[in-house]
Formats: C-alpha cells, sequence, structure tokens
C-alpha cells in the first residue's frame, strides 16, 4: 500500500502477488492489483482482481469499494451505484468513508459524498487529504468559504500539497490584499517533489496573478506549467485529429440516412463543446427551467456505444434504451427532461441522433482567441491533452469547428442548434428563449437567474456558475495578445475562415 501511494506500480505489483503466494484470498492484494491494472489500461483484468477482491473480504470495506470505483471506470455505472450503496454500511473508519465519499462523488451523488467526508475529518481533523477531499466537495455544492477555510487546514498540515493551493486560489477573484501569491512563491523556492506538482503551483500562481492583472506574469507561469505538462504525457496528437476528421468523412448524410434509428420516444438534451467553451453556462440556464433537470457529465452515452460496437450488429434501439436505463439507475431524475452536459458527446451527434431520434442537441461556440487561453490556462490535471501546447490547441479547436459545422449541415435542423458563448453573454433573455424554443418548451423567467440554482457543479466553471452573468471573460485574450501569436498564426494557417469569425481580426 505504501508503495501505491508513492506512484511505484512496479513494486505494487511484485509485493501483492509475493502475498498472494501465501495467501491467495487475499483480498487487499487483489485491490491493489485492481488499481494498477487499471493503470495499465487493463480494464477486464482490473474488473477480474476487483471482483475477487470483494469476494475474498466480503466485509473489508476498502476492498468493495475498490470494486465499485473499478465499475465506474469501466462504464458500468448502476452496478457501481449498487456496489457503493452495499460498502455504505461496511465504511465506518476514516479512511473508508473518505473512500467511499469519493465514489459517491464520481457517480453524482455529493450529498452522500459530503455526508461522508465530514465524518472522515471529524474522526481525523490533521489529515490533510481528507481536508482537502472535503474542500473539494464543498466547492462542487457551493460552498465556497468552507472550502478555503479546508485548503487552508489541508495546507497548514501538509505545506506541499499542491493540489490544495490550486483549488484554494481558483475558490475566488483575488486581490491585492488578500492573495496567497507570496505563500505560493515562497513554496516553489522551497523545492517541490515532482514535475507536476509545480506544475499545479504555477497553474495556482497564475490565476492569481491574472486576478491581479499582473498579465505577463500570469501567462508565463501557465506555459511553465503546460510545458511541464506536456513534457511529463503522452499525446498523439495526429491520431486524436485523424479521429475526428474519420467521423466527418465516414457520418455523412448517405450513412446518417441509412442507420436503422430507434423509435424511442425520449427527448434527452445534450450540451456539448469544447471545455471552456460555455457550455456550463448554458446548462445552468436550462436547468433553471421547472421541466429540465441536469445529470451533469456522465459519459453513459459513450460507455453504451461502445459496449454497442462490440455486437454483431446494429441496434441503435438497443443503445437509446441502454442510454436511458443507465442513467434512470443512477441518477433516478425526477423531472420530464434530462440534460447530459458531457462535452465530448460532440463526437457522438450522429450516433445519438440514431439512437434517440428525438433528442435535442446543443452545440456550444465560443470565439477561437478566448478558447485559447481559456483553455490553456486552465488545470485539467492530464485531461484534455490537446491543451497544453498551442499549436496543438490550435489544431483541435479547428477540427472542433469543422465537427461541428457538419453536424449541422447533416443532422435534421430540429436535432440541431449552434449557440454562441458571446451571444450569451451580450443579450441573454433573446439567446435563452432561443433555447427554451428549441426544445420545444414554454418560457419561464427563472431561467435568467440561474445563478441562484444550489444545484452541484463539478466543472472547471463551479465557481463562475454561481456569480450574476458577467461579461469580463469575452475579449479577453486581448490582454495577451502577443503571448497568444503562435495560436492565432496557425489558426490563419488553418482556418482563414475562423480568423473572420474572431472577435477582432
Amino acid at each position: 500500500m505504501a508503495a501505491f501511494a508513492n506512484g511505484d506500480v512496479a513494486s505494487t505489483e511484485q509485493l501483492c502477488k509475493a502475498e498472494l503466494d501465501r495467501n491467495p484470498k487475499s483480498g487487499r492484494a487483489w485491490a491493489l492489483l485492481a488499481e494498477t491494472a487499471w493503470l495499465r489500461n487493463r480494464p477486464d483484468a482490473a474488473r477480474i482482481c476487483a471482483d475477487r477482491a470483494a469476494t475474498h473480504s466480503p466485509d473489508d470495506a476498502l476492498c468493495q469499494i475498490t470494486r465499485a470505483k473499478i465499475m465506474h471506470l469501466r462504464g458500468e455505472a448502476a452496478e457501481a451505484l449498487n456496489a457503493a450503496q452495499s460498502a455504505a454500511p461496511l465504511a465506518t473508519s476514516p479512511v473508508a468513508q473518505d473512500s467511499l465519499a469519493a465514489v459517491f462523488g464520481l457517480l453524482g451523488r455529493h450529498a452522500q459524498a459530503l455526508e461522508l467526508s465530514r465524518c472522515a475529518v471529524a474522526a481525523r481533523p490533521d489529515e490533510a487529504q481528507f481536508l482537502f477531499n472535503l474542500a473539494a466537495t464543498e466547492r462542487m455544492l457551493g460552498a465556497l468559504d468552507a472550502a478555503e477555510a479546508h485548503c487552508d487546514a489541508a495546507i497548514a498540515r501538509r505545506p506541499n500539497f499542491a493540489l490544495a493551493y490550486y483549488l484554494r486560489s481558483d475558490l475566488r477573484c483575488q486581490t491585492t490584499t488578500r492573495n496567497h501569491i507570496e505563500e505560493i512563491r515562497d513554496r516553489l523556492r522551497q523545492g517541490v517533489t515532482n514535475a507536476l506538482d509545480e506544475a499545479t503551483l504555477r497553474y495556482a500562481l497564475a490565476k492569481e496573478f491574472e486576478d491581479l492583472q499582473e498579465d505577463a506574469r500570469a501567462f508565463a507561469e501557465v506555459a511553465a506549467a503546460a510545458r511541464l505538462w506536456r513534457d511529463n504525457m503522452r499525446y498523439d496528437a495526429k491520431a486524436e485529429l485523424t479521429f475526428v476528421y474519420r467521423l466527418i468523412e465516414t457520418q455523412n448524410t448517405t450513412r446518417l440516412a441509412s442507420l436503422p434509428k430507434s423509435r424511442l420516444d425520449a427527448s434527452p438534451i445534450f450540451v456539448c463543446g469544447l471545455p471552456r467553451s460555455g457550455t456550463t453556462l448554458a446548462e445552468r440556464i436550462l436547468a433553471s427551467h421547472s421541466a429540465i433537470e441536469s445529470i451533469g457529465e456522465t459519459n453513459y452515452f459513450a460507455v453504451e456505444s461502445t459496449r454497442a460496437a462490440r455486437g454483431s450488429r446494429a441496434d441503435f434501439g438497443a443503445l437509446g434504451a441502454a442510454y436511458l436505463a443507465a442513467i434512470e439507475s443512477v441518477c433516478a431524475p425526477t423531472k420530464n427532461r434530462i440534460l447530459d452536459k458531457t462535452l465530448e458527446n460532440y463526437l457522438y451527434c450522429g450516433l445519438i441522433h440514431a439512437a434517440l431520434p428525438r433528442a435535442k442537441i446543443i452545440l456550444i461556440e465560443r470565439d477561437p482567441m478566448d478558447m485559447a487561453w481559456s483553455l490553456y490556462k486552465a488545470h485539467f490535471n492530464g485531461k484534455f491533452l490537446f491543451s497544453y501546447d498551442l499549436q496543438e490547441l490550435a489544431d483541435y479547436c479547428v477540427a472542433y469547428r469543422r465537427l461541428a459545422e457538419h453536424w449541422r449541415k447533416t443532422l435534421p435542423s430540429a436535432c440541431v442548434l449552434t449557440v454562441r458563448y458571446e451571444d450569451i453573454v451580450a443579450d441573454i433573455a433573446t439567446q435563452s428563449r432561443r433555447m427554451i424554443e428549441f426544445l420545444g418548451l414554454p418560457w419561464e423567467d427563472g431561467v435568467l437567474r440561474f445563478h441562484e440554482s444550489r444545484a452541484p457543479s463539478a466543472t472547471a466553471s463551479a465557481v463562475q456558475i454561481r456569480r450574476p452573468l458577467y461579461d469580463t471573460s469575452v475579449g479577453k485574450w486581448r490582454r495577451h495578445a502577443q503571448a497568444l501569436e503562435p495560436f492565432r498564426d496557425r489558426l490563419k494557417q488553418l482556418a482563414p475562415d475562423l480568423v473572420t469569425d474572431m472577435t477582432s481580426v
């Protein structure tokens, strides 16, 4: 367990196998092997090991929680929720409570996650990880002052806790009289344990510099952090772009028309687009309507599509039904229309229409330059691999816009609506009415008070969406215009038509 906590996967596996030679029914050893199998991209092996852990140690909470976690990671949403709920009575130790809270958080059960996190912290108030996990849950639920206090407590107990510094910086707008710049710089001067912790601290520092409008310093820290991430990850940019353009080539009008569409009457709503494009704003506006319930970012459609692809023939009715069943079993929605804000569903629009012909898809677009800065500066902790290099970011932004244009041309107009973030900011009432009308729902003034919603949000915009609409993010790239030239030059080279679509040429 110590080897695994230190990131030594090879030693973890060797020690677990030695333990299993002595005791083949060691649940904890099987649980750790499930974790390492997942890290090695062996999902089937991870599930087998997790099942063995749970079978051999039915009363061990951590073994049962590991099984629930692996199920969730594999996209087995209903099974994961059942396993997590079954593990709840066993979670009496602080470690188990904290671990189960994380699983419930992944499953969108934030109230249960909050209760368990509070129990773990009450039992072990000096455990920095427990304090941080509680702060992360409070951020999702909008308890921002409490989250900041718990980040302070976590850092006091673990001064090199990089993620706690970043989360704290993101919780509010920093000011000249109340910021953490010197504290973060001092931590960097003292040194960090690895490159990714350094990157995380630099993202935190950049956020605070930008709040204070020290733009050159902010960009320098973002560039340094992004470079550290890019140098320490494997990313095949060419393969990812090829996948997107292959969708455009193969899912053409003729191909989509030939697909055996299902006859399901359900009409879910999909809001999708690149991260930091305004998808969360659109989601919160729509979810403030009395008929709509957001299920957040679930990835359920991608998971069910992958499962369906293993079958001998395309059955889009079964695909749509499986997607709806997963939502029903895990999210248990109580309203007529569900809203799925999984960003990457823009890759599945053709399949969504085949599986759920009455589904409504809203694609969000944003000025490419503002998108570039917002994506580049965001700390995604290793997600969205195209965002860590400005030229790779330009390549992917162009690919997304081409794909969005493709869906508008090939899918029925009643199915797809494109909304620009800048248009929402400029006239929220008109754009909100436009979206509500597209969904076939009656207008409600309450959608304009989206910031009053207390619904949880696990996105990078979880703090911003709790404030009334503001326009300070429009044109913000101009503060970094010279530094963003590599992105702009690449955009001009690849897609001159997008350059003319920018707010300023």
